[in-house]
């Protein structure tokens, strides 16, 4: 008999909690015939979203010049698209050519780490932190180090702990704005601070910024990229989320900055992206229409719109609870609210989450999915309608009833 085959150790410290041993809890008792909401993944189109027309004609237009491969980078109309609106949100200098559309930003995320991040190498990331980006670190041999986002002042990230953990091992700093999981967006004074920090110890900015559509309650969003254009900066967007297309996998990476500061980054890049020969051309093919479609992901965001009365309705509900609280969400359509230990039975959010799937057939994320383990949090999908969310939160509260200390 062989021995066992080790997986590889960069694996070792991987974790994915959205799609891990809660999720597949949930699939084995739908197995059995319980239905159980899922509230762990924001994918739109599970819950009757619909993709825009713009999208659908696009696709449909034009789907005969998808058949061959395209450059490595992505279609030349489709960068320059890209260009085009990134030079409209502040990005300087930059080109088609700086342009690279991925399969999702996941894939983009994954090849910028690899190109930049040396064996033991540190990247700065937020905590609470979509955990993409802290496996890619270790995936890469490097390894993430988290700085604190406070809760008591709406997320933001903690500027004092940020400079407290750059060390001579520090590459770059993250930046999840619109933030996965809290909703927040960040100030433009919070943002200037983070590129200071950049700037001062030679650090290059990564700006994931997909939700930067899906920001609410008249807020402006700022690109980091933007503000501190004497920065090597690269900022990762795409279309999931705002046009309803997660499934088209359809992301991109932007390099911006100093000229020639990034190059070889880039010209690492390139040599990931021809590795895997070009991304999904389908998907490409809708970039342009959907770019200059504001108006759809617009009326989902105002008041009447869908994910402004989902977000209302879990808030409503919550606010019903005693021994939860929550910041509110002011992007996208997640929310992290915390309960109180001392009012409650639960061990931690592990703990949490396997017994309210368990008793009330509802699945959510605890915070430890997302690198925080200061309170007992956990992540809320807004994605299902608003009375949907309204029982969901009437669930929560009877359930938090039975495991009341006191």
């Amino acid at each position: 008999m062989y021995p066992l085959v080790r997986c590889s150790d960069r694996l070792d410290h991987v974790h994915s909690d959205i799609r891990g041993p809660l999720y597949q809890e949930a699939l084995r008792m739908e197995s059995e015939g319980i239905n159980v909401l899922k509230l762990n993944t924001g994918n739109p189109g599970r819950f009757g979203f619909r993709l825009p027309n713009s999208v659908r004609q696009a696709l449909a237009l034009h789907i005969d010049e998808a058949v061959p491969y395209c450059d490595v980078r992505g279609m030349a109309a489709a960068r320059n698209v890209i260009c085009t609106y990134h030079i409209g949100r502040g990005l300087q200098g930059i080109m088609p050519n700086d342009v690279f559309i991925c399969n999702g930003v996941s894939e983009a995320a994954s090849m910028l780490m690899n190109a930049l991040l040396g064996t033991g190498e540190e990247i700065l990331m937020p905590s609470p932190c979509y955990s993409l980006w802290s496996n890619n670190a270790y995936l890469c041999g490097g390894k993430p180090v988290f700085y604190r986002c406070d809760p008591g002042n709406a997320w933001y990230p903690d500027i004092d702990d940020i400079k407290s953990k750059v060390t001579e091992r520090t590459k770059a700093i993250l930046v999840i704005n619109p933030n996965n999981p809290t909703g927040a967006v960040y100030s433009k004074e919070i943002l200037l601070e983070i590129a200071e920090v950049a700037r001062q110890h030679h650090l290059v900015l990564l700006a994931d910024e997909i939700y930067d559509r899906l920001v609410m309650d008249g807020l402006r969003h700022e690109s980091i990229g933007a503000l501190a254009p004497d920065v090597p900066c690269v900022t990762f967007n795409g279309l999931s989320k705002s046009h309803i297309v997660c499934g088209f996998r359809c992301g991109w990476m932007v390099f911006s900055g100093p000229k020639g500061e990034l190059d070889e980054i880039k010209n690492g890049v390139m040599q990931l992206a021809s590795m895997r020969l070009c991304g999904n051309a389908l998907t490409q093919l809708v970039i342009p229409a959907a770019l200059v479609d504001s108006e759809s992901t617009r009326e989902m965001i105002v008041p009447g719109g869908r994910l402004y009365e989902q977000r209302r309705a879990t808030m409503e509900g919550l606010d019903k609870i005693r021994g939860v609280s929550y910041v509110p969400s002011r992007a996208a359509f997640y929310l992290f609210p915390a309960l109180d230990r001392e009012q409650f039975d639960f061990e931690d959010a592990q703990d949490f989450a396997m017994k309210f799937l368990h008793e009330m057939h509802i699945l959510v994320i605890p915070g430890s999915g997302f690198d925080w383990h200061e309170d007992l949090r956990f992540r809320i999908v807004m994605l299902p309608d608003p009375d949907t969310l309204t029982k969901a939160m009437g669930d929560l509260a009877y359930f938090l009833k039975l495991h009341r200390k006191n």
